[in-house]
C-alpha cells in the first residue's frame, strides 16, 4: 500500500515540540524523509530520536538568515528538492499586557514568527518542486485578540497576510 508522502522531502522549522514535531512525525509515516530544525540542540536530538528514522536535524534560529542558509545548504546537498515547507517556528510572550511590552520581546517575537517565516520561505523556493505545498503556521491569535497576547497576535496576523 502506497503512503500519502511516499519518496517526498519536507523541510519543518520549530519541529522540537508541539504541532510541528507531531507533524514532522506524522509525515515520516506517511513516507516523508523530513529535515526539522529547532534552537536547542538539546530538544533536537530529542525530537529527531523521537521522530526516529528519515530525518536529519539541523540546528539554528529561524530568524537568524545565516542559520537558514546553512539549512537549506544541507537540504540541497543531502536531497536536492523540497516538495513540503511547513514553516512553523514561533516563539512569544503570552501573558504581557501592552502596558509590559519590550523592545527585546518585541523584536525577539517579530524576527522569529514573521522574519523566519517570510524568509524560511524565500530560502526554500530555489529548491521547491512544482506543485509543492508551503505550510504556514499562523494562529487563532491573528484574528482574535487574547488579553496579553499583543504582539504576539500581531505577528501571527502578519503570517496570515504572508498566506
Amino acid at each position: 500500500m502506497s503512503k500519502k508522502l511516499e519518496n517526498r522531502v519536507a523541510v519543518i522549522t520549530g519541529a522540537t515540540s508541539g504541532m510541528a514535531l507531531g507533524t514532522a512525525k506524522l509525515f515520516v509515516e506517511e513516507g516523508a524523509y523530513v529535515f526539522v530544525t529547532g534552537r536547542s540542540q538539546e530538544k533536537l536530538d530529542k525530537a529527531v530520536k523521537d521522530i526516529g528514522k528519515n530525518v536529519t536535524g539541523v540546528q539554528g534560529n529561524a530568524g537568524n538568515l545565516s542559520d537558514l542558509d546553512r539549512l537549506f545548504e544541507i537540504v540541497k546537498k543531502e536531497k536536492g528538492r523540497i516538495d513540503i515547507i511547513f514553516a512553523s517556528a514561533g516563539v512569544g510572550e503570552l501573558n504581557n499586557p501592552l502596558g509590559s511590552v519590550t523592545e527585546k520581546g518585541f523584536d525577539d517575537t517579530f524576527n522569529v514568527n514573521v522574519r523566519g517565516t517570510l524568509f524560511t520561505v524565500q530560502k526554500a523556493l530555489p529548491l521547491m518542486n512544482d506543485g509543492g505545498s508551503i505550510i504556514l503556521n499562523s494562529s487563532i491569535a491573528g484574528v482574535k485578540g487574547f488579553p496579553g497576547t499583543t504582539v504576539y497576535s500581531a505577528s501571527k496576523a502578519a503570517i496570515r497576510s504572508f498566506a
